[in-house]
Formats: C-alpha cells, sequence, structure tokens
C-alpha cells in the first residue's frame, strides 16, 4: 500500500496536540450513544470503569488529573482553526505532511492522509445521497487529553466525541495494537482503526448514535450492533480508498493486516487473553469472527447500505 505521492494532503484536519498537557482519549470499551458519550472500537475491560468514572465527573486518577499542568484543549475554539503545536519531533503537521510522498515516509503524516483519504470518500457519498457531510477532525496527543466527553489518557484507545466531533487517538496505540492485542500491523491496519472511529462520526451525522441506548451488552446488543455497523462502514471505505485519490493501490497483504487488526480488539479475545475466560454476555464490540465479518460485508460490497447491524442477527 502506498500513498499517491503526487496527493496533496489537508493536514488541518488534524491538530497535533502531542507532547503538551492535556487530558482523556481512547478506542473506550465504555460505551457509546447520547450526548457526550465516547464512542471506541478496542481496549481492554477494565477500563470501562475508567471511562464511566470520568463520564460520571469522578477522577480514578486523583487530585492530580493524572497529568502536569493545565489543558491544552478549549472546547470553545473555532471549528476548523489549525493548531500548530509542534510534535514531538519540533515539526509541525502543517510543515511536514504537505504530500503523499510525505506520507510515504512519516507515520504522523500517513494518519493525514488516511484521515484526509476517509472524509474525502464519505464527503462525496453522502452528496451522493442528497446530505450534508460535517468533517471532523482528529486530535493527536500523548499520555491524557480534555475532550468535549471528559478527560482521557492514551490508556482507553483511539475514540470519536460525538459532543465536539473529534477524534481523538495517542499514536503509541498503534504499537500496542502489536505488542498488547497482538495484531501484525500495518498501515491498512492503521487505516481500519481510524476508518472504525470515522464511522462513529458518520452514524452521528445519520442520526444513529442518538437513537441508541446503552445496554448491558451481549452478543447481540445494540453497543455490539454500533460497533459491527462502525466497522462495516471502515470495509466500505476501503472499498473506495484508492478512488480518493489518495492511496495508489490496496493488495490482499493489506486487507489481511486490516482483518487481523479487527480480530486482534475482538470481545472474545480479549477476554480470553486478560481474563482467562469468554462471557459473551458482556461483550460491547463483538467477537473477532464478527468484526472481521461485517468489515469484510462492507469491504465486498462498497456500499454503506450493507451495512445494516440492527436487524436479524449478527
Amino acid at each position: 500500500m502506498k500513498f499517491n505521492e503526487n496527493a496533496r494532503l489537508d493536514p488541518s484536519q488534524v491538530e497535533d496536540e502531542r507532547g503538551s498537557s492535556g487530558g482523556f482519549g481512547g478506542w473506550a470499551r465504555g460505551g457509546y450513544g447520547r450526548g457526550g458519550v465516547a464512542i471506541g472500537g478496542g481496549g481492554i475491560g477494565v477500563l470501562i470503569l475508567i471511562v464511566v468514572m470520568l463520564l460520571l465527573g469522578i477522577n480514578p486518577f486523583g487530585d492530580s488529573g493524572g497529568y502536569a499542568g493545565p489543558s491544552a484543549y478549549s472546547p470553545s475554539a473555532p471549528y476548523g482553526q489549525l493548531n500548530d503545536r509542534t510534535a514531538g519531533d519540533g515539526s509541525t503537521l502543517a510543515q511536514e505532511c504537505r504530500t503523499g510522498a510525505d506520507a510515504n515516509r512519516r507515520e504522523d503524516c500517513r494518519i493525514v492522509g488516511f484521515v484526509n483519504s476517509i472524509q474525502a470518500y464519505w464527503s462525496e457519498e453522502l452528496a451522493r445521497r442528497g446530505q450534508a457531510y460535517q468533517p471532523a477532525k482528529t486530535r493527536f496527543f500523548t499520555d491524557a487529553i480534555q475532550t468535549g466527553c471528559g478527560m482521557a489518557t492514551s490508556e482507553v484507545g483511539p475514540f470519536y466525541c460525538p459532543r465536539d466531533k473529534y477524534v481523538y487517538i495517542d499514536l503509541g496505540f498503534f504499537d500496542e495494537l502489536r505488542t498488547k492485542f497482538g495484531a501484525q500491523g500495518g498501515p491498512l491496519a492503521q487505516a481500519y482503526v481510524l476508518a472504525h472511529e470515522y464511522g462513529h462520526h458518520i452514524q452521528d451525522l445519520e442520526g444513529t448514535l442518538a437513537q441508541t441506548t446503552g445496554d448491558r451488552g451481549g452478543p447481540q446488543s445494540g453497543s455490539v450492533r454500533i460497533e459491527l455497523q462502525a466497522d462495516c462502514y471502515a470495509g466500505v471505505w476501503a472499498d473506495h480508498a484508492t478512488q480518493t485519490g489518495y492511496l495508489t493501490n490496496l493488495t490482499d497483504a493489506d486487507i489481511a493486516d486490516a482483518l487481523d487488526a479487527a480480530a486482534a480488539v475482538g470481545d472474545d479475545r480479549i477476554q480470553k487473553e486478560f481474563q482467562g475466560r469468554v462471557n459473551p454476555e458482556t461483550w460491547t464490540h463483538g467477537s473477532s469472527q464478527q468484526r472481521q465479518r461485517w468489515f469484510t460485508t462492507g469491504y465486498r460490497n462498497g456500499d454503506m447500505d450493507a451495512c445494516d447491524t440492527f436487524h436479524g442477527p449478527i
């Protein structure tokens, strides 16, 4: 998988808070739905408690808040304002991530390219359906960050916050996807994570999140259906990725990397690895097999209408 070297990247779609003082982010397993509840795609079951405490305004990190200094995020900042805060290497995304060639040589620029491609596809697709697409920025952070959904740490993983319409990610998660969750990794595994979170953004725009209420989980639960639809939407983007002009090709090996990542964050696999047993009644995101199946459904059909996870068995 390579980016078109001449493709023009739009780094204004990503804000870089790495190295700054901040507060809470994640692929949260804590839930989804109305208002400011963060929507995520992976993680470890014990983190549910942390997410719930944070959303209730209870600080599980003590009086210090789990981070040093004031928050660098202002919910009142105008949408579209580019944050040129320098990244850890002293450069800015605006300066370093300008073309597809930059995306081929730098990980953070690659993420910018994926975000650009994902949003380009959904903008065109919703316009084709007579709907308006509202862009959602991605925010990089390190360790912790304040969001419209509350305070988060990197331990929770990447997530989408419907209240401020941002995707939050500590790029260190991609290392953990391999080292902690056992995925093979690869660029399209990274793209799958981002496309899943932007799938939640589409659900937000479509009103799916607002119509869904929380439940106790389970293999056929509403929370699992929400997550599997986001996996399916990720597959739909993958089918159209090269048509956006950013990517030159996707190989069978690339798709295998995405499917491997989907399996790595299945509820059954995570429970077996970290709890020693599998309890389907507590599932919130779906099994490895379910996640792979719905990503494949989206990829093979290339149509979001094929992603109806809310009717019939899943």
